[in-house]
């Protein structure tokens, strides 16, 4: 149930802030006043799309909020747990609309997605209004209310289900099919490429150490000369390393005949002058052994242009080589088990689609059988609604399977999507001897206006949503119709809450609860205000919608002739 709504800086709303109750509601005012408004900003927090277009002129931001007290076992507080929020705090939306298009939602003071609070709102409140574009009149819909009003919803998911597990395993058999009837071809591919890399005999890390030697081979004349002065800095020349460290032990040794203390670092001297010694052998063998080897070089750069052209082909590393390699393996294995698997994916696939059969006759079935039920109660509905004579019905129709449909998807040569095998429409002939027309084709907004309310009575039953709000439904109709119309309302609010938006006096006095909005101008600019009514303004406001602006005693008396017998 809606309990509060505010709305700031939105259109020509300033701040706006109603506490709504159970039972029927209703809001009038003149033409303009900001009703639509109000249902614009209900749509938004339950999760249509916002443009900056609707922030109020000269502020920054727009800011919508509502909260509804949720049902414990309702699909609505099931949603809501499935996304971590608590419905026994209720359900908190508010939206922030900004004028840079950088909108926010938050659900319970939590930021959130559109996708998110619409997937949570999608049971919570109907909106319907006189326009074609409403939820009731898109024939994609009829079929769904058709299975809500006969309970049909859990089989109708259960297919769902069962369509959605059969796309995957339909997938993979025409993958393996298309491999088998390529499978000669990507044998030779596949084999290609085992051996290419297999053939080349990469070691792991080969690219560095490789590209290591490289640069050594390379740079062979300036490590020459490196070592070669490094030796004759040490040993050979004049004044070498070598025979500077001797002149400081025998100096040292000499000391240390006065000083005992000295004669271990003339010992570490010595030491110092033999590791000196022993490096600069190892520097000569060094000498010896290095040379330039031309063709080293190349067989180094050679081997290094075969890893590298390996790497861009298969994932730009050794390791991805290595994986490539491995993945290369299994293809083969999977080709050469290839019919093996078809086998048992095709009978895994049978398998699914007798399930998938079964459901889709047996939901198409119990749809027949309630279709001339579910028309026979619209016909009451509208009976009471001042259209007896109308005749209602749902037309099913099955797609015919064509030879470019996949027959893994048929069921008695007809075509299974996700909701069974059926298209529904709702079909309506309002006036005896007219022929039945598609509901969306009806052209008399007082018969579309009762059509909806007929049917919004008849899905109330089914208890798939909690709130119903009629924007403007009444359009079209007035004198005895609206009376009908009233009480239906009025029998609907004693199980829903019911908000309605209306012109009509007589379907206001039918309300438990009475809002008039208006609109002043202040400072410039325009503003909606809107004001519950006690028995005394309800009175004025039903004498004001039976007479207009001049309220006269007749009118005031109508009125309350109107409040007291409803």
């Amino acid at each position: 149930m809606l309990c509060e709504l505010s709305i700031r800086n939105f259109a020509i709303i300033d701040d706006l802030h109603i506490r709504f109750s159970d039972g029927l509601t209703v809001l009038s005012g003149e033409t303009g006043a900001g009703k639509s408004i109000i249902i614009n900003a209900v749509n938004l927090l339950l999760g249509s799309r916002a443009t900056s277009t609707l922030v109020r002129t000269g502020e920054e931001a727009a800011e919508l909020e509502a909260l509804f007290e949720i049902i414990p076992e309702s699909k609505t507080a099931k949603l809501m747990k499935e996304q971590d929020y608590d419905p026994a705090d209720g359900l908190l939306i508010r939206r922030i609309i900004s004028k840079n298009d950088r909108h926010r939602i938050y659900i319970n003071g939590r930021l959130s997605t559109i996708q998110i609070l619409g997937s949570i709102t999608e049971n919570l409140v109907s909106i319907s209004g006189q326009h074609a574009h409403q939820g009731l009149l898109k024939e994609e819909q009829h079929l769904l209310i058709l299975d809500q009003f006969a309970g049909l919803v859990p089989i109708r998911n259960e297919l769902f289900e069962l369509y959605h597990e059969m796309i995957p395993v339909a997938k993979k058999l025409k993958e393996l099919k298309s491999v088998k009837d390529r499978q000669a071809e990507q044998i030779d591919y596949l084999s290609y490429r085992k051996k290419e890399i297999t053939d080349a005999a990469i070691k792991q890390d080969e690219d560095t150490t490789l590209e290591s030697d490289r640069i050594r081979l390379k740079n062979i004349e300036a490590i020459f000369e490196a070592v070669n002065n490094s030796v004759e800095e040490l040993h050979s020349m004049r004044g070498a390393v070598i025979e500077r460290l001797a002149d400081v032990r025998k100096n040292l040794e000499k000391a240390g005949k006065l000083d005992p203390a000295l004669s271990s670092k003339a010992e570490s001297i010595e030491q110092a002058a033999y590791n000196i010694e022993e490096i600069s052998n190892e520097l000569r063998n060094y000498l010896v052994k290095i040379q330039t080897d031309e063709k080293e070089l190349e067989a180094i750069e050679a081997r290094l242009d075969l890893i590298n052209k390996l790497k861009r082909k298969y994932g730009g590393s050794v390791q991805a080589i290595f994986e490539k390699l491995e993945e290369t393996e299994k293809e083969l294995s999977g080709i050469e088990n290839i019919a093996e698997n078809i086998c048992e994916t095709q009978k895994k696939l049978d398998e699914m689609h007798k399930q998938l059969d079964a459901c889709a006759k047996l939901l198409s079935g119990k749809r027949k059988e309630n279709a001339k039920k579910f028309a026979a109660k619209v016909e009451k509905e509208l009976s009471t609604l001042k259209m007896s004579g109308t005749k209602f019905e749902v037309s099913l129709q099955a797609q015919p399977a064509s030879s470019g449909v996949d027959s893994i998807f048929s069921a008695d040569g007809c075509i299974v999507n996700e909701t069974g095998i059926d298209n529904a429409v709702f079909m309506i002939a309002p006036n005896v001897g007219e022929a039945l027309k598609p509901l969306s084709a009806i052209v008399s907004g007082g018969e579309l206006s009762r059509t909806i309310l007929a049917l919004k009575a008849l899905l109330a039953e089914t208890k798939t949503v909690e709130t119903i709000i009629f924007d403007e439904v009444d359009a079209g109709i007035g004198g005895a119709v609206a009376e009908v119309v009233g009480r239906k309302m009025a029998s609907l609010a004693k199980n829903y809450q019911i908000i309605c938006i209306t012109h009509l006096a007589r379907i206001a006095s039918f309300a438990d609860h009475h809002f008039r909005i208006s609109k002043h101008v202040a400072d410039g600019k325009t503003k909606t205000v809107i004001t519950p009514l006690d028995k005394n303004e309800r009175i004025e406001e039903i004498a004001r919608m039976l007479g207009g602006e001049k309220i006269t005693d007749a009118t005031i008396a109508h009125a309350l002739e109107m409040l007291e017998n409803k």
